[in-house]
């Protein structure tokens, strides 16, 4: 049977992005810390989207929302104010300014738990912003598309939001960077060879703690605390250098010093409050401890939920043995296979 026009784009654009893991340095990229030094890492799994486009007077709905992890489908009312059931894709869809002339189905995937502490809220934005460029004027940096992901979320969203996530899922690999100035920062990308490159990502393991992270009455008292305390406190130095400590272990190949790197940062974000690391992680690393690791980060701002990356030991059973054992220790608990990511935002097109 042959589809109807309305089934048929004349256009598709795909586009990824990566999440991120081991954070060093996270809390020292805001407002309050004025300038920062972040270390992290891009990894899949990506965000995924997906925009169908048709021309307008083919189509009864111009934009059409399908996300696809909450199983929610709906169309956008363009002439209501506000923004109704996923904020963050309806901000970034009217941020993009798309010409009326396009109507677009947009599809958005993740197989990274929402909530899961890896900035995939970030990566989601980055990708959606990326696709959503091709139907605009001229394009967009990498550099540009993470800031403007960035801004949805703090100017329109009015939430409190770092620039690191989303600097990674733009850029992606390995990065060192230095925000010299809320928000302004330079990204050094950290490039190794490939046997330190593939012996890292067979070392790593994240770890998720089986519920959403979300902001908390702890986040805010932290805040609260660290804006007050002013950008040269030594809570937040303590948090930067684990980021130059990262650096440096890594092009020199030290696992052993980016292990202790790692756990630096846990313990800096647990002097920060003693709730950002929850019992659910002091489980997680007490096992990790047992089975060898050398070192485990709370990803992200830490507190209930979220996740822990495991940086390993040498033997690959014995990561094999750990995870089994997590797992074990709580049905919540879930590994997620994750790979380094060499690029950050890739957007192509398919279609006329």
């Amino acid at each position: 049977m042959q589809q109807s026009k309305e089934e048929n784009p004349v256009r598709i654009i795909n586009s990824v992005a990566p999440i991120r893991i081991c954070d060093n340095g996270g809390w020292t990229d805001t407002w309050f810390a004025e300038y920062g030094k972040i270390f992290n890492i891009g990894v899949y799994p990506y965000a995924e989207v997906q925009i169908e486009v048709f021309h307008t007077q083919e189509q009864k709905d111009r934009i059409v929302i399908n996300a696809e992890n909450f199983g929610d489908r709906y169309t956008v009312d363009e002439k209501k104010s506000g923004y109704d059931r996923h904020p963050l894709i309806e901000a970034a869809i009217e941020r993009m300014k798309i010409p009326d002339d396009y109507a677009f189905h947009i599809t958005i995937f993740s197989e990274a738990p929402s909530g899961a502490s890896t900035g995939t809220s970030a990566a989601v934005t980055v990708a959606l912003i990326g696709a959503l460029d091709c139907l605009t004027e001229g394009r967009m940096t990498p550099h540009e598309v993470a800031y403007t992901a960035q801004s949805i979320e703090v100017d329109m969203l009015k939430q409190q939001c770092g620039i690191q996530d989303q600097l990674c899922s733009a850029y992606g690999g390995i990065n060192y960077i230095e925000m010299f100035k809320y928000p302004y920062a330079s990204v050094s990308q950290v490039h190794i060879p490939n046997s330190i490159w593939w012996e890292l990502e067979r070392r790593l393991a994240l770890i998720y703690l089986g519920e959403a992270h979300s902001s908390s009455k702890v986040h805010e008292m932290v805040i609260r605390d660290l804006e007050n305390a002013g950008p040269e406190n030594k809570k937040l130095n303590d948090l930067r250098n684990t980021a130059e400590l990262s650096r440096d272990a890594i092009y020199a190949g030290d696992f052993n010093a980016l292990g202790k790197a790692i756990i630096e940062n846990t313990e800096a974000q647990k002097r920060l409050h003693h709730e950002l690391v929850s019992e659910k992680a002091r489980r997680v690393i007490e096992i990790a401890k047992d089975h060898g690791a050398l070192g485990w980060k709370v990803n992200g701002a830490g507190g209930e939920g979220g996740s822990v990356t495991i940086l390993c030991g040498s033997i690959s059973y014995i990561k094999r043995k750990m995870i089994v054992e997590i797992e074990k220790e709580n049905p919540q608990f879930r590994n997620i296979p994750i790979y380094l990511s060499r690029y950050g935002l890739r957007v192509w097109v398919y279609g006329e």
